[in-house]
This record gives structure tokens, sequence and C-alpha cells, in this order.
């Protein structure tokens, strides 16, 4: 209930990188974590990691060797996913645009995952694809993007960079969600199709 309170807090005040009033629900974070194996050594990209609910559920089936980049703004959130006290978890408390240069400052290269809860919609589209585009970027061949959204508005953003997109819907949740599930094929997307 105290997690509960401290997110609604939050959201009120930060609607516009929140995203939502209400935590992801049990039903939610499950059906994220079923859209992703999880190997050994890997990487994965949190972006809009919150007050850590999603965090849980991947550091929970994750490998002792797996590594979990997540990035958050707003600084109580970043309380709460430090006090996680996991050695496989690094919070970056920078906006997820940073995300070429952060990663390169940890000496990453390459993720195997990406899971986003950002609410994208609400973002200038330019800022939206930029950092979409840089996931894309970092991400490993058949590497997959989960998207958390409460509607199908920004689809279109994944359709540009993806080409594909399978759409999950989750009813038990506040409010009922969809998951966005694209993987990067083996050969890229041609750059022009951003400009379309």
């Amino acid at each position: 209930m105290k997690k509960t309170k401290l997110f609604l807090d939050q959201s009120l005040k930060n609607l516009m990188t929140v995203g939502t009033f209400t935590r992801s629900s049990s039903f939610l974070c499950k059906e994220i974590v079923r859209q992703i194996e999880f190997t050994p050594g890997q990487v994965i990209l949190e972006l809009g990691a919150g007050d850590g609910v999603i965090t849980k559920y991947l550091l929970d089936k994750m490998a002792p060797d797996a590594r979990l980049i997540a990035f958050e703004v707003n600084p109580v959130f970043c309380e709460e996913l430090r006090r996680l006290e996991d050695h496989r978890l690094t919070v970056v408390d920078q906006d997820a645009a940073r995300m070429h240069e952060i990663l390169a400052a940890l000496n990453i290269s390459t993720v195997q995952h990406v899971v986003s809860a950002i609410p994208f919609v609400i973002f200038p589209e330019t800022v939206a694809l930029h950092i979409i585009q840089a996931a894309f970027d970092h991400l490993e061949p058949s590497g997959k993007f989960v998207q958390v959204h409460y509607s199908l508005l920004a689809k279109k953003l994944y359709d540009k960079i993806f080409g594909s997109v399978r759409i999950r819907f989750v009813p038990f949740n506040i409010p009922p969600a969809f998951l966005l599930i694209m993987q990067k094929a083996s050969v890229p997307a041609p750059v022009q199709a951003l400009a379309q």
C-alpha cells in the first residue's frame, strides 16, 4: 500500500514522465517477462523503470551474471530502485535520450532485450523516435523490444523502426494495457523508413 501511494503521489506531480497513475499489475509484469528469453551473461535495458515493480520481475528471472541497466529520471523512483540492492542492477538517473553516451561509458555496445514503460505517446514524435531508434541500434539481431502502452496511438513509431509489431492485450491491469512486442531482424530496416 505504501508503494502504491508513493507511485500515485509521483504520478500526480510528474504525469508527463510517469505516464500513468497506477503501478503495473502482477499480470502485466508476468506477461512482460514471458516475452523474454533469459540467458546467462545477457544485458537487458529497462527504460522508464519507475519504482521498480517490473524491475523486480526481471531480476527474479535473470541469471546471476546478467546485467539490468535501468533508466529512470524521477529521483524518488531512483531511490526506490537503488533500495533493491542487486549487484546486477545499474540505475541510470538520466534521460534515455542520452542512451548512446551512457551505454558507451558503461562499456556496453549491445543488449539482448529492451523493456520500456516510457509514455512515448505524450512525447514529441522526434524525441520518441530518437530514443526508440537508439534502443534499436543497441539491440542485437533477434533481440526483443517490449513496450507497455495504454492505447495503440503510438504503434506507428515502432512500425517505422522495426517494421513489424506484435500486440498482446493485458486486461487485468489498471488501466488495461497493451504490450507492443518487436523483434530486431537480422537485416536492419532501411534508414529512410524513418523519414516516411
